[in-house]
């Protein structure tokens, strides 16, 4: 005799899993930005890696890699396009040869203020205070370092 599974039980529908609502609210940033970015020229991914810059120009693609949680794979194509578009630079260390420093040029840094209203608009859209988006984004980040401890516990 066997007994019939409910899959219910097993698989719960989607609105209630906190991946799912990560993952669309991801989605919907990604197209909240979009028309902005586009008026820059740039992806979502690469305008991490410009205000990540903009913030503290010259660093090495490992700490663009830890800071944004890129592959070094992923990164290096992304930072090619940048190159290629005029706003970074990439060179080898000259203290270390296995190091590429990465350093806006003039065009990136100029970009900078092009882009200096996208967090006002994102903050506007929003519609809420600073204290609970900030509450939100700590909640988040402890998710997301929890789940990096998990499977790679040497970090």
């Amino acid at each position: 005799m066997t007994k019939e599974i409910n899959t219910g039980d097993l698989l719960p529908d989607v609105h209630g899993m906190l991946c799912f609502s990560l993952y669309s609210a991801g989605h919907a940033f990604t197209q909240l930005y979009r028309p902005m970015l586009d008026k820059l020229g740039l992806t979502y991914p690469q305008y991490l890696v410009m205000i990540t810059l903009w913030n503290q120009d010259g660093r090495t693609v490992k700490e663009l890699s830890g800071i944004l949680f890129l592959e070094s794979s992923t990164l290096t194509p992304l930072l090619k396009r940048l190159e290629s578009a005029g706003l970074i630079t990439r060179t080898r260390n000259p203290k270390d040869e296995r190091e590429v420093l990465i350093h806006l040029t003039e065009k990136g840094d100029t970009l900078k203020i092009e882009a200096s209203n996208i967090t006002r608009c994102i903050v506007d859209t929003l519609g809420m205070d600073a204290d609970a988006v900030a509450d939100i984004k700590a909640s988040v980040d402890k998710i997301r370092d929890q789940i990096h401890r998990a499977h790679r516990p040497d970090i």
